[in-house]
């Protein structure tokens, strides 16, 4: 089952925030993230909130739960405006899970339309929604296309059939290039494929097959992951059994090298460590507003939020989402405020996995001095650096959470 959720302070019932949270509201990056925890079947390797109808028998529905998030997002609306300021219009909209395509065009539309009469969009506001290929077809991404949705990202993980069945992944392999193809002929300029390397029994050959794929596609955003076995996962019972070996770290690090360079060559460059696009205008803005500290309403089962300075977590389970909301009540599960310090940490975290990188005087003074001696190892740019900023090298991406624990210890 998925993670457990953090533990905090009691959240208030009327979801409000203190008014120092309010402050600012509006001149920091401003989105909304909605979870969908619906999934036909549960992948071996996901750890995220997500459950399967079996899982959820009578409990939950798609109808419920689009009737949680239009009282979530109508409570979202009055809790940011209590300060007396507008509600910040949606820069970005994200609809992650889960699979948001089993919902169907019309149910995301009216997603859409939910966070539209309710926050409101910004002029040019990029709208993402995941995607499974099994999912999908031409006249779905038209639907969406035609609802509002600008960007479309689709979990494809591999090309090679013997990876995907490793990771109880259900659709062909071609089936993700094919559905990307799919979206752009229904007028998305922005499609990304979403990549994880390391599976066992995966080869190098396996990889470079799977980018040739994505490059084939033409997509012009590719998101790759080093696969990671989270504990309460089917795939870590059968590492502990000793069915599958885990993955080891020389290996995802020479992946991470191939991946890289295969993209880079093709014109794909780097602006996040785990994520490369054709250009600026090709970058998930939603998820750059995560990294640069802005602010976002997250809905739906399980969602996390932040603004200014205050994080806060839904109920995990469909039904009592639901039944929360249909009771006047916010379904926040609890919250934590953040000291300056916990956010200038947060920020050094975020922040220096970015191509762009972090500002020398985000580090207090022990950090500065960890970034010279970074720089020694060669783990950060010199002459970035010398102009006062901390940018990974190559070396440093590999070694990115290791260099952070340096600068912040």
């Amino acid at each position: 089952m998925p993670a457990q959720l953090p533990t905090g302070e009691p959240a208030p019932a009327d979801g409000t925030l203190p008014p120092e949270a309010l402050t600012g509201l509006g001149s920091r990056p401003f989105g909304v993230y909605v979870h969908v925890p619906f999934c036909a079947t549960r992948c071996g390797y996901c750890d995220f909130n997500t459950y399967t109808a079996d899982e959820l028998g009578p409990s939950a529905s798609f109808d419920s739960w689009l009737d949680g998030l239009r009282a979530e997002l109508e409570l979202g609306a009055r809790v940011l405006s209590a300060g007396g300021a507008p509600v910040p219009a949606a820069e970005t909209v994200f609809v992650g899970g889960g699979t948001p395509s089993l919902l169907g065009a019309d149910r995301l539309g009216e997603v859409l339309a939910v966070v539209r009469g309710t926050f409101g969009l910004a002029d040019a506001a990029e709208v993402t929604t995941e995607s499974n290929p099994e999912s999908t077809s031409p006249e779905f991404f038209a639907a969406i296309r035609d609802a509002g949705y600008t960007r479309v990202s689709l979990g494809m993980q591999s090309a090679a059939e013997h990876v995907l069945r490793v990771l109880e992944r259900r659709h062909t392999p071609g089936r993700a290039v094919a559905a990307a193809r799919e979206a752009r002929a229904a007028g998305f300029e922005h499609v990304n494929l979403d990549l994880i390397y390391g599976t066992p029994g995966e080869t190098d050959d396996d990889l470079r097959r799977s980018l040739d794929a994505v490059l084939g596609a033409g997509v012009d955003h590719v998101s790759a992951y080093a696969l990671i076995v989270e504990d309460g996962t089917a795939m870590a019972r059968k590492v502990r059994r000793g069915e599958l070996p885990m993955p080891d770290d020389d290996v995802l690090a020479d992946r991470y090298e191939i991946v890289d360079r295969t993209l880079a060559d093709a014109g794909l460059g780097w602006y996040e460590v785990s994520n490369w696009a054709r250009d600026d205008a090709a970058a998930c803005r939603h998820n750059l507003g995560y990294w640069r500290g802005g602010d976002w309403w997250g809905a739906g089962p399980g969602a996390h939020s932040h603004v200014g300075g205050v994080r806060w977590w839904n109920v995990k389970h469909p039904a009592r989402y639901a039944a929360l909301l249909a009771s006047g009540t916010s379904p926040a599960a609890g919250r934590e405020r953040l000291s300056s310090e916990d956010q200038r940490i947060e920020r050094v975290m975020l922040e220096l996995r970015l191509a762009e990188g972090l500002p020398v005087d985000a580090l207090d003074d022990s950090g500065a001095l960890a970034a010279e001696e970074a720089v020694a190892d060669g783990l950060l740019d010199r002459a970035a650096l010398a102009a006062g900023r901390c940018v990974l090298t190559d070396r440093g991406r590999l070694l990115a959470d290791g260099v952070v624990q340096r600068l912040i210890a």
